[in-house]
Formats: structure tokens, C-alpha cells, sequence
């Protein structure tokens, strides 16, 4: 169906007494000529009947009905498209050929592969080590209830009308607006670019430290320097930079390659989970798990005691007080507490993985939060001779540090364009992916609690193992399942992240929201966002610089933070303000969700990193002021202007219908404007009476400018020329800074009294409405029928008949424009009628940075002949200073004072 034959509504009106005149052919269920009832009784009648008459009307030349459109009149569905899909232009530019993707291939799978990354491996066993399992399980559930709830929000959205291609980004800027859409859109691929940074530095964590050690610049004694300046944290920079040029040629490949790798991590991950709980069950059944050394409760690495070329099996062999272990202990003289603490303690080898067992699990309920360099909570660590942290541990620094674990929930709407039935699949596929990783999640938690100890739980970079990865060394049958799976997996995702931000930026740059990203909207012969990709690569080696996978973690949350909260902020605010076009399908959404969901992102990055929750709201509002700025003209039904009209709505309803009590007094303009100007005709006089308009803003009220139209309201052409008017008349309000609104009155000529009263009498809303008039002076000359001095004069006296406070500009083009800077004097002519007015205007200019540099003087005239000048002048003064207006005052004495104006 063509856009412009689109079918609201048809009403047809039938005289029920036809029902009883039909004709024999009418009951044989037919009417002569095929008329519809009423048309052939309707010729009975003497006067004409409305029967079967169908109402028909068009808006900007869409017709709401079309009787010859018979293909319209097949379905009402037509009525609900402008509410639930995109515009033309943009369901023409998403238009493709679908692959048809189901729930599970197209949601279940590809969120899961996203969701189940390297932090899972590297990460959570030292998070229950150091928080204990009951801190764990909570620290699991705000992760996984804030991406849960967001993930029914998300379902909301989804079910909300038809889903095209786009995904996340299409979603939230289409129900967001252009300014915080854009400003989501941007934060999301930041989102997803610094994603691939921490994925690229966690696979090189795993290769340096588990699989290739030989390799570390600096050798494996640098393993443990992780500080910002530390060799360890420069080999990750230096390796994540090789790595990430290489997964950058791989993704300039194209995507199908990329999507190739994708089966490959996924299975790789399936299988380290399936290891590690084998390995749990394996270990407390036969009793192999692999020993450690310990002195009193405390980890000993395997450096110190265990000769180089000795296998990790034969750690109990050496795990005694040998002369040179003392040695290592008591070789600084200095160092007492260390070596008394060897003296009086007892080495013990003992289990490090004894599997499933009561004992380990209750051993760990308790935390044991500790500083960077402790080996024990408040004690010092010999950091050559302990295993101790490289970093301060609190439950809300373990938070942000494993939050990035959980992310990946739109990975299926990202898809949206390749599903069958998208309102269907995104939301049972991104709700099952989630509450299954979130199960995993807490199994692996309880796994690691239950099945190692404590202090091997805090051995984060398996230094008590020959540095060993310590989930590794749980599973079964071989360590390298979980070794290679991990460090696989880290870079399947990371080549995702690679390949979807690029085409994420390209979506925010084809919108054109924000001029300075154009050229990235630009693909190359292949479909590939090839300038998007640099820029990609550029800012996730920044990421890259951070040198450490808990640094870039910690960033990398509040993009996602700020993403899901928005998204969660959408939803609530269209079910609180009952937006009519807000009818989700998904039946377990409801607003208190979306609004909880909201706070605990909220939360999450106040209570985590206060610093990075303001840069990241701060980054938000600037693109958002940048996209306002730079002028926002995408209309996309969001729900940001609900709001506001709602709240509009609100306000107005609050503010009383009657004069406002003196002190609330304020200038509320309505600008008389000629309308003989165009797009391209500019009247001086209209522009200059803008600028004064404009400078008198200082009071913070209305402004309405107005421009006069002669022509005939029911034509085509006079309306086409208001809206020109109009347009130009808005246009020259922005150029002047002019906050307000331009309207257009269409007159006829014998009309004009009616018409400008009427304008007076109804124009405004509420208490919202002008109550001074300004215009200008008319020219003393016209030949037209009717001159402008005669338009001047009717809206002189209905301005003053409407009690509105009038004011008159003569040689208006000799006023300043907003450019020019003043100094010199403002004169106040009092006059005892119209005195307060000209004495609040000229404050109000003087408020104004064109006139700040000028000085007010109040001039007064009083009579030579009864000599009260002085004491005339001393009340003034009194007068102004109980104003508070700063102003001289100033008394001309004249013999006559019998002034007319």
C-alpha cells in the first residue's frame, strides 16, 4: 500500500428506516447497480440522505481514506504502522535479505557465546577466595538482576511493534530521541570497543602466564611486577597491541570470516565448563588433585623451594625447612618478623583441588578483603618470598571488576534484522541466555567454594602452582582443555567486538545526529565500515594502555552501566506516562521493573567508582548538547518529548488561569511582525524587532511572534505562503537567539478587526500567555486597500481593549543588533502612566550583554514655577532604591508642563 493512501478510519452513516424499504433486489442480498445501502432508497426521498456516505479527509496530501483503494480496505493493521514500524526512509534502508535465524541460533547461542567470557576463568575463583561464597552469591546477584531486568525491559521494547534490522542501537534511539540516542549509541560502542581491548589483554594474560611463559620480555620474573609501570603491564601493552593489529587484518577480511570463528569459541567454552565440574567430581573421588606448599596458613610460591627442573608433582618432596629455604627466609637481618615467622611456623604440603567437599565449602563462608602487598588481611607480605594481592580488594572494587562477566545481553538484538520473528525471539532468547549464564555462574562459584581452598582461591596468578592457572588445574582430563579454551574464547569475542562497533558507529553516522562522525558512514565496495574499523582499532589501543584486565574492566562498566540504565529509563517512562503507543506484548514486563533495574545501574557505578559514574554522565550529557546545538532534526516518536510534554501538561495544569501576583510579573511578548517575508526575503524591521525581542529575555518569559498574512485560509497557495512565512519567520528567530515560537495569522481583507481580536482574546495557553504587545511603528505611506498604518491602528486598540501592555518601536533598524557591545546611557522618560513598564524594560535590557555597559538615568520634568525639583529628585531616589534598580535620577524643570503624547 502506497504511504500516501494510508486508512484511519471510515464511518458510514445509514437511515435506520432503510432497513425496512429495501427493494426485492437489496434483500436478494444485492442492490442495483451495486450501491451500498441507502444510495437506492436515497432516490425516494425528496431531500438527500447521508445514507452509506463515507467521511473522507487528507493531511499534507496523506489520504485517511480512499474509496478506490480497495487493497487498504483488506486489514486495519495499517492504522497501528506509524506507531510500530520505522518510516519509509528507513525501512528502505534497512532492507535486506533475512537469514531467517530462529530463538536459538539467532539469540539462545550467539548471547551465550558472548556472555561466557574470560573473566569466568581468570576472575571468579579469586573473587570467592577473597569474598567468600555468601558475599559471591550476592555480589552474583546484583550482576545478574541488573542484566535480567534490563534484559525484560529490553523485552518490552522488543514486543512494542515490529522490529526491524538495527538492533539495540535502532531500538534506543527510535524511543530515546536523537539527543540521548545518540549519546547512548555512542556509549555503547565505546562499550563494545573497550570490550574487545579487555578481552585481547585477558587472552594475553593467559598466553604469558599459563602456556608460553618463555616469552614474557623481562622473563618469568616479572611476572609478578603488575604495577602500572610494571614490565608485566608493559608486556600486556605490547602484546595486546600485536594481537589487536592482527584481529583488525582479520576483520578488514569481512564478516563472514569472522562469523566463521564463532561455532569454535563457543564449543571451546562449552567444553572448559563441562572440564571444570568433571574435574570437581574427579578430584573428590579419587583423591589426585595436585598439592601445594604452605607455611601455618600461608601460600609459599613454588620458586623458592622447588628446584627449576622439577616436576609441579613432586612439590611435597621439597616442601620442607632445607637450609636454603631458611635462608631465603632469614638472609636480611633486618627482616626478624620474617624469618621468626619461619622459624615458629609449620610447612605443610597439603591438597590444593581435594574436590567436592563440606569441610573446604564451609572453610570458605568467610571474606578476607586485603590491600595491594598484603599476604594476610593487615599483614605485609614479603613479595619476593609470599603470594600476596596486587591490588585493594573491597566488594564493591570485586563488583566492578567482574560486572564486564555478565555483559552481552543485546548480542541477540544486534541480530534483529537476521531473525524470523523478532518480537518473539529476542525476548525468550535474551531472558534464557541470561538466567542460564547466571545459573553457571553461581554453580561455578559454589564449585570453586566447595572444591579449593581458601588460600589457593587467592592465589590469583597461581604463583603457589608454578604459575598455573588455578581453575586449569581443577579440570579433567587435562589442564590445557580449560587453558586453550579460555585463551581461544577471548579472542572469538574480541573479534566479535571488533567487527560489530564498527557497524554500530556506521548506524549512528548514517542517522546524521552528529555531523563530525559523516565520513564514517561510508563503506567500502564490500559492505565494510573500513574507517570505522581504524577508529575502532585507535580507541581500543588506548583501552589497550591501561595495561591490566581489572584496570579496563573497571572502565568498560560504565558504558554498558549507562546503556542498560537508559534502556531501563525508557520503559519507565513511557508506562508512567501512559504513552498511547506504548502496548509491549511481553506480559511479565511491568514498569516497577524497568525503574529498579534503572537504580541498581545507578548504583552499581556510584557505589563501585563515583569518579568514572560522573565522567561517564558527563560524556552523556555533552554529546547530548552537542547533538541539541547542532540542531536535532530527526523526529523519531521518543519518549524524551512525551516527557517533556508531559511535564508541560503538568505544569501548565499547576499554574493558575488569572493575573500573576506582581511580584511573578513578567514581560510574556506577542511580536507583531509584517508577513510580507519569505525564505528569501529578509525585512530588516522584523529582524531588528527580533534582536530587541531577544534582549529583553532577560526577564525569562514568553515569546510568540505573530506575522500577519493576507490571503484566504482555505486555499492551497495562501497556506503554502504562511508556512513559508513562518518558516522564514523561524529561522530569523534563531538567528537572533529568540527563544520562543513562530505562528502565522492568515486574514482577509474585510476581516481584520475580528481576526486581531481574536488573536488577542485566545492566543496563549493556560496561565501561559502573552500580556505585552511589541511592534513597530508603521510607514506613513501605503497605497494597499489596507495600509499598514490601518493594521497598526487595529492592533493598537485591541491590545489595548485586551488590556495587554502595548510597545511601540520607531526606527527600529537603528537599534543594536545581539553583535554589537554598548556603553553611554539608557534614558527613562517617566511618565506617571506608563512609567514602571519602561522602567522594568530598561533593566531588563540593561541585563542583557549588548546594553550591560550602559548606565541608567531616570529623567523626570517637573514644574520651574512650584520649584519641587529637589524634593522631587530625593523621593525618586528613594523610589529607585526601593526598586533595587541601580539608576540616576535626574530633574529638568520646565515653566509648562502640559505634555501630550
Amino acid at each position: 500500500m502506497e504511504p500516501t493512501k494510508r486508512r484511519l478510519s471510515v464511518v458510514t452513516q445509514v437511515d435506520p428506516h432503510s432497513f425496512n424499504k429495501l427493494t426485492p433486489d437489496q434483500e436478494a442480498g444485492g442492490t442495483k447497480n451495486d450501491a451500498p445501502y441507502g444510495y437506492a432508497q436515497a432516490k425516494e426521498h425528496k431531500k438527500p440522505l447521508t445514507t452509506g456516505r463515507k467521511l473522507t479527509t487528507t493531511l499534507n496530501q496523506l489520504a485517511l481514506f480512499n474509496t478506490d483503494d480497495a487493497a487498504s480496505q483488506a486489514t486495519h493493521a495499517t492504522f497501528f504502522s506509524p506507531y510500530i514500524t520505522p518510516g519509509p526512509g528507513e525501512r528502505a534502508q534497512s532492507e535486506k535479505k533475512k537469514a531467517n535465524l530462529g530463538t536459538m541460533l539467532g539469540v539462545y547461542l550467539p548471547t551465550i557465546q558472548h556472555i561466557l567470557g574470560v573473566t569466568m576463568f581468570i576472575r571468579l575463583f579469586w573473587i570467592v577466595g577473597i569474598a567468600g561464597v555468601p558475599q559471591t552469591m550476592v555480589l552474583l546477584f546484583l550482576c545478574c538482576s541488573c542484566t535480567l531486568l534490563t534484559s525484560i525491559s529490553l523485552s518490552a521494547v522488543a514486543t512494542n511493534g515490529i522490529v526491524e534490522s538495527g538492533g539495540a542501537y535502532f531500538m534506543i534511539s527510535r524511543n530515546l530521541g536523537a539527543e540521548f540516542g545518540s549519546a547512548v549509541g555512542i556509549l555503547f560502542y565505546l562499550a563494545n570497543t573497550v570490550a574487545a581491548s579487555m578481552y585481547l589483554v585477558g587472552g594475553v594474560e593467559v598466553m604469558l602466564l599459563y602456556i608460553v611463559p618463555g616469552m614474557t620480555i623481562g622473563g618469568e620474573e616479572a611476572h609478578g611486577d603488575t604495577g602500572v609501570w610494571g614490565m608485566m603491564s608493559h608486556n600486556y601493552r605490547i602484546y595486546g597491541t600485536a594481537f589487536l593489529l592482527l584481529e583488525v587484518l582479520i576483520c578488514a577480511m569481512g564478516v563472514k570470516f569472522v562469523q566463521l570463528l564463532a561455532p569454535v569459541s563457543l564449543a571451546c567454552v562449552i567444553l572448559s565448563l563441562a572440564a571444570c565440574f568433571a574435574g570437581g567430581v574427579e578430584k573428590a573421588v579419587t583423591g589426585s588433585g595436585q598439592h601445594v606448599c604452605m607455611l601455618n596458613q600461608q601460600l609459599l610460591p613454588t620458586k623458592i623451594y622447588l628446584p627449576e627442573h622439577a616436576p609441579l608433582s613432586e612439590v611435597c618432596k621439597y616442601c620442607i625447612k632445607s637450609e636454603g629455604l631458611s635462608d631465603d627466609f632469614c638472609q636480611n637481618e633486618t627482616e626478624t618478623l620474617f624469618c621468626s615467622h619461619f622459624a615458629a611456623g609449620n610447612l605443610q604440603c597439603v591438597n590444593a583441588f581435594p574436590g567436592f567437599n563440606a569441610d573446604v565449602l564451609y572453610s570458605n563462608l568467610g571474606s578476607m578483603y586485603m590491600k595491594a602487598g598484603e599476604s594476610f588481611p593487615n599483614t605485609k607480605a614479603d613479595v619476593g618470598l609470599e603470594v600476596f594481592q596486587d591490588v585493594d580488594t573491597t566488594f564493591f572494587i570485586l563488583l566492578a571488576i567482574y560486572f564486564p562477566a555478565v555483559t552481552g545481553i543485546f548480542t541477540g538484538t544486534n541480530m534483529s534484522g537476521d531473525l524470523k520473528d523478532a518480537s518473539k525471539s529476542i525476548p525468550f532468547g535474551t531472558i534464557a541466555a541470561t538466567t542460564s549464564t547466571s545459573l553457571i555462574y553461581v554453580a561455578l562459584a559454589i564449585l570453586f567454594g566447595a572444591s579449593i581452598p581458601g588460600p589457593v582461591l587467592r592465589d590469583k596468578y597461581g604463583k603457589s602452582l608454578n604459575s598455573s592457572l588455578i581453575v586449569a588445574s581443577l579440570s579433567w582430563p587435562s589442564p590445557w582443555v580449560v587453558i586453550v579454551g579460555s585463551f581461544l574464547s577471548t579472542f572469538g569475542a574480541a573479534l566479535q567486538c571488533l567487527c560489530s562497533a564498527p557497524r554500530l558507529l556506521q548506524s549512528i553516522a548514517k542517522d546524521d545526529v552528529i555531523p563530525m562522525l559523516r565520513p564514517f558512514a561510508r563503506v567500502t565496495s564490500k559492505n565494510e565500515p573500513f574507517l570505522g574499523l581504524l577508529l575502532t582499532a585507535f580507541i581500543a589501543e588506548l583501552a589497550i594502555l591501561l595495561g591490566a584486565v581489572d584496570a579496563i574492566a573497571e572502565v568498560l562498566d560504565f558504558f554498558f552501566l549507562m546503556c542498560y540504565a537508559f534502556v531501563n529509563l525508557i520503559c519507565a517512562l513511557h508506562s508512567l506516562m501512559k504513552a498511547p503507543n506504548w502496548r509491549p506484548r511481553f506480559k511479565y514486563y511491568h514498569w516497577s521493573l524497568s525503574l529498579l533495574g534503572a537504580f541498581m545501574c545507578f548504583f552499581i557505578m556510584f557505589s563501585s567508582h563515583w569518579q568514572y559514574a560522573l565522567i561517564s554522565i558527563f560524556i552523556t550529557l555533552s554529546i547530548y548538547k552537542y547533538v541539541e546545538w547542532k540542531g536535532a532534526k530527526k523526529e523519531w516518536g521518543d519518549g524524551i518529548r512525551g516527557l517533556a510534554l508531559t511535564t508541560a501538561q503538568v505544569s501548565l495544569l499547576n499554574v493558575e488561569d488569572k493575573d500573576p501576583h506582581p511580584k511573578n510579573w513578567r514581560p510574556q511578548l506577542l511580536i507583531m511582525v509584517n508577513g510580507n517575508i519569505s525564505r528569501e526575503i529578509i525585512d530588516m524591521r522584523c529582524l531588528s524587532l527580533l534582536h530587541l525581542a531577544s534582549q529583553l529575555k532577560a526577564g525569562r518569559g514568553l515569546a510568540m511572534a505573530v506575522a500577519l498574512v493576507n490571503g484566504d485560509p482555505g486555499k492551497k497557495e495562501d497556506k503554502k505562503r504562511a508556512n513559508d512565512v513562518k518558516s522564514r519567520l523561524q529561522q530569523d528567530m534563531d538567528q537572533t537567539r529568540l527563544k520562543g515560537f513562530a505562528k502565522t495569522l492568515v486574514y482577509f481583507k474585510d476581516q481584520v478587526p475580528g481576526c486581531i481580536s481574536a488573536l488577542f482574546q485566545s492566543i496563549g495557553i493556560g496561565g501561559l500567555k502573552p500580556n505585552t504587545v511589541l511592534m513597530n511603528f508603521p510607514k506613513m505611506q501605503g497605497k494597499n486597500q489596507f495600509s499598514e498604518k490601518d493594521l497598526f491602528a487595529e492592533q493598537l486598540l485591541k491590545g489595548v481593549s485586551a488590556e495587554y501592555c502595548v510597545v511601540v518601536t520607531k526606527g527600529i533598524t537603528d537599534f543594536p543588533t545581539n553583535a554589537v557591545r554598548l556603553d553611554g546611557n539608557v534614558d527613562i522618560w517617566w511618565m506617571a502612566e506608563d512609567g514602571g513598564i519602561m522602567m522594568l524594560m530598561a533593566f531588563l535590557l540593561s541585563q542583557n550583554k549588548v546594553w550591560k555597559g550602559c548606565s541608567l538615568r531616570v529623567l523626570l520634568i517637573a514644574s520651574a514655577l512650584k520649584g519641587h525639583a529637589e524634593e522631587m529628585r530625593k523621593e525618586f531616589e528613594k523610589f529607585v532604591y526601593l526598586l533595587r534598580v541601580d539608576a540616576k535620577v535626574y530633574v529638568s524643570s520646565l515653566l509648562y508642563v502640559n505634555i501630550f503624547i
